[in-house]
């Protein structure tokens, strides 16, 4: 279906809801068990009977997210306003609650409900959820009730998701996903039933599987990532809890995936190390050819000034064999501009790693570092890896032979 489809059929829902009508997006079957609309909620004594009549979602994000006192909240395909309103009280008068919803009709009975609910801390605004229509860093919790599956560009939602959010803010949805052997295994060789679930269920776009939405939220730069099913509604279709959050990081800076536009900074940094003498046995950075090549495409992340968007750090992996059974197993470069050392970019940035890497199914991270590199040691032993032995004289720098401590970080969540 159409996005200009998709827009249509909510207004009609939205017009239908303030006429007084009751108001259903799905089959009459779709939902075998688990709680559909303004009864997957556990408190809505209060909001308007339109907020509730025009409840579509597919369960409750404002309590998985948890928006507290003075909070930015943005919920992505408002609808009706439930999300908003429920979300406003949580926040209260020192926070702000942003409906984003691509149906003007929509839009205008969300305000006429939180004018009716005395909701003087709420903004409705018309837009799409794959172009958010926010500044930068402008909230604190992403929150949306079954919405994302209806879109056609769900990268593009997230990125946009990603972007809006603060360091350290956190993305709390509701959803519907496809779970299945055929689609976990291959991707979904035969979409037939799976398309014919969705429809029955309201997702006009198409729900992603679980591989896929993990996939995608890596891609977008999140962390801390996870995947609730909370029913089975049949033909692989569960409604679902996603979770993640924006790496965080010291105020003035952002963690972001790495870009090829970011390639001379990220060499600058790197060749700098290098001149430093306590980085590697290398002595000039490579090409990015090379150093893109190299390293795996995920997850690699750069550290940037708000103000400036000068890149601060990097960190990247390489994969230490082409074996196979070496496929979780890799060796990580975290490197610090000179100038921004003492701001905990490297530890933000590793701390991120850490969490992307067993998002990716990574359950080793090995690192070789020089013993008189006592800042670098201190990190990775802070970061939970440890020494599992010197490689003694090893290679020579200048001239000079050197020993090399191995350390390595085995995860408690991946391949265990």
């Amino acid at each position: 279906m159409a996005h200009e489809e998709v827009v249509e059929r909510y207004s009609a829902l939205a017009r239908a809801a303030s006429a007084g009508e009751a108001v259903v997006d799905r089959a009459p079957d779709a939902f075998a068990e688990g709680c559909l609309g303004a009864a997957g909620y556990d408190d809505t004594a209060g909001l308007p009977e339109g907020a509730l009549r025009a409840g579509l979602g597919c369960g409750d994000p404002v309590a998985v997210a948890e928006p507290r006192a003075g909070e930015t909240v943005l919920d992505l395909g408002s609808g009706g306003g439930i999300d908003v309103l429920l979300s406003a009280r949580r926040v209260g008068p020192s926070g702000r609650v942003y409906g984003l919803d691509a149906s003007a009709d929509m839009v205008a009975l969300a305000r006429r409900n939180a004018a009716e609910a005395g909701a003087a801390n709420t903004e409705f605004v018309c837009g799409t959820i794959e172009a958010i229509p926010l500044p930068d860093r402008a909230v604190d919790v992403v929150i949306s009730n079954c919405v994302v599956n209806l879109s056609g560009d769900k990268a593009a939602v997230l990125a946009e998701t990603f972007r809006v959010l603060r360091p350290g803010g956190r993305l709390g949805i509701s959803d519907v996903v496809f779970s299945g052997a055929d689609a976990e295994a291959g991707g979904g060789a035969d979409p037939g039933p799976r398309a014919a679930a969705g429809h029955r269920v309201g997702c006009a776009a198409g729900s992603l599987t679980l591989a896929g939405y993990h996939d995608l939220l890596l891609e977008s730069g999140f962390i801390d990532a996870s995947i609730t099913l909370t029913a089975d509604h049949g033909d692989g279709v569960h409604p679902a809890i996603v979770q993640a959050t924006k790496p965080a990081i010291s105020p003035g800076l952002e963690i972001r995936p790495m870009r090829d536009t970011d390639a001379g900074p990220v060499l600058a940094i790197y060749q700098a190390g290098l001149d430093g003498g306590q980085a590697s046995f290398e002595t000039v950075a490579p090409t990015w050819e090379r150093f893109t090549a190299g390293k795996l495409a995920r997850p690699r992340y750069v550290a940037v000034d708000i103000d400036t968007g000068e890149v601060a750090g990097w960190v990247a992996a390489s994969p230490t064999s082409a074996r196979p059974v070496y496929a979780g197993v890799v060796e990580h470069s975290l490197y610090v501009h000179p100038g921004c050392q003492g701001r905990g970019v490297g530890r933000a940035l590793l701390s991120a790693f850490i969490s992307a890497s067993e998002q990716a199914g990574i359950w080793t991270i090995q690192a070789g570092v020089f013993p008189d590199n006592a800042p670098s040691l201190a990190l990775h032993r802070a970061l939970g890896f440890r020494v599992v032995g010197v490689r003694e004289r090893v290679g020579r720098r200048h001239g000079l032979w050197r020993d090399v401590v191995m350390l390595e970080r085995r995860s408690t969540v991946t391949g265990t």
